[in-house]
């Protein structure tokens, strides 16, 4: 029985692009649990760009992460030790305990999950908060209908992905926007994108003209700046727009929007959302998606790096687009 185990806490707030030293490996002691409460070893630890602005002191829709604790994140993993009456050892829960190896939870925002058909990873990304996140923003925010034109950004990554795929079965062009002509690619053969427009390739405006000839019904907007803009300028009259992110300007960038003169004249319905207020929407959609993945109706890919100390590499990987697909690590 292990007596100890690593958790990775943040250290210091960025000033600017995330560094390692923001962040600090620690070895601590296991605690005893008491009665109501449970030991889970997590597997997966859950990497998203919504971690950069709880890093920031400054004001936003959640408290900032605490400086010298537990860096947050979501988990998937197996009761070790139970004194819960609704969770037992050898129960696959998924919850947010952070990025640490083992954890004590009371129970509270964690949910068993079945992994005889869906892989306890994709908890973290298809069947999960990105999942959700995408089914969310696509349903309730941008509700296309057969033959409307859907324009995704950062079309590869966990939440977009989802977003595109979910669009084509709903009858929709779908053109998504990436970086680089391997995700590009990955978008549209395996994925089932319409089209495809590499933002890196320098012609942002001309390429997204091409692929959407009849303009643009409804935007699914992860990044922000010259993307967003670039978008903007192909709305059709009455098009949606569900904002998810805004990588662009994680760091502190500018992100001027030229185009804003588009929501006016197109009389555009636009939209920011957190899907953790949404919780009346998650046992539906967690559903609808579960079912598609144990089917193979919603494809998926995973980056995962290997071990808790890599976390905070992969991390910044992920905010400046070096993964593929959803970021994930896999704890020994």
């Amino acid at each position: 029985m292990m007596t100890t185990y690593q958790r990775i806490v943040l250290a210091s707030r960025p000033t600017a692009e995330v560094q390692p030293d923001n962040f600090r490996l620690e070895t601590a002691e296991i605690p005893a649990i008491t009665e109501g409460q449970l030991l889970v070893r997590n597997q997966y630890l859950s990497l998203d760009p919504y971690m950069r602005g709880r890093m920031s002191a400054n004001k936003s829709y959640a408290a900032p992460q605490a400086l010298d604790e537990t860096m947050i994140g979501g988990t998937v993993g197996v009761v070790l030790e139970s004194k819960h009456p609704k969770f037992a050892v050898g129960d696959t829960v998924v919850g947010t305990l952070g990025w640490t190896e083992v954890a004590v939870s009371d129970g509270t925002m964690l949910r068993k999950v079945d992994t005889t058909h869906i892989p306890a990873s994709a908890y973290l990304g298809s069947v999960g908060m990105p999942g959700m996140t995408a089914w969310y923003g696509l349903n309730q925010i941008m509700a296309p209908k057969a033959g409307e034109t859907v324009v995704v950004s950062a079309a590869s990554g966990a939440v977009g992905s989802v977003v595109g795929q979910l669009a084509k079965l709903k009858g929709c062009r779908v053109v998504g926007i990436a970086g680089g002509a391997e995700k590009c690619a990955y978008v549209v053969k395996e994925l089932g994108f319409d089209a495809c427009v590499d933002y890196k390739a320098g012609k942002l405006a001309a390429d997204l003209a091409a692929a959407t000839p009849d303009g643009i019904d409804a935007i699914f907007e992860n990044v922000g700046g010259a993307v967003f803009d670039a978008a903007l300028a192909r709305t059709n009259a009455f098009g949606r727009v569900a904002l998810c992110g805004w990588i662009a300007g994680y760091n502190g960038e500018p992100t001027p929007i030229d185009n804003a003169r588009f929501i006016l004249t197109n009389r555009l319905t636009m939209r920011g959302f957190i899907v953790s207020e949404q919780a009346e929407f998650w046992p539906q959609g967690l559903t609808e998606l579960g079912a598609l993945v144990a089917t193979g109706k919603l494809k998926f890919r995973e980056s995962v790096a290997d071990g808790l100390a890599s976390a905070p590499d992969a991390f910044i990987g992920l905010l400046k687009g070096r993964n593929f697909g959803k970021q994930l690590v896999k704890l020994d």
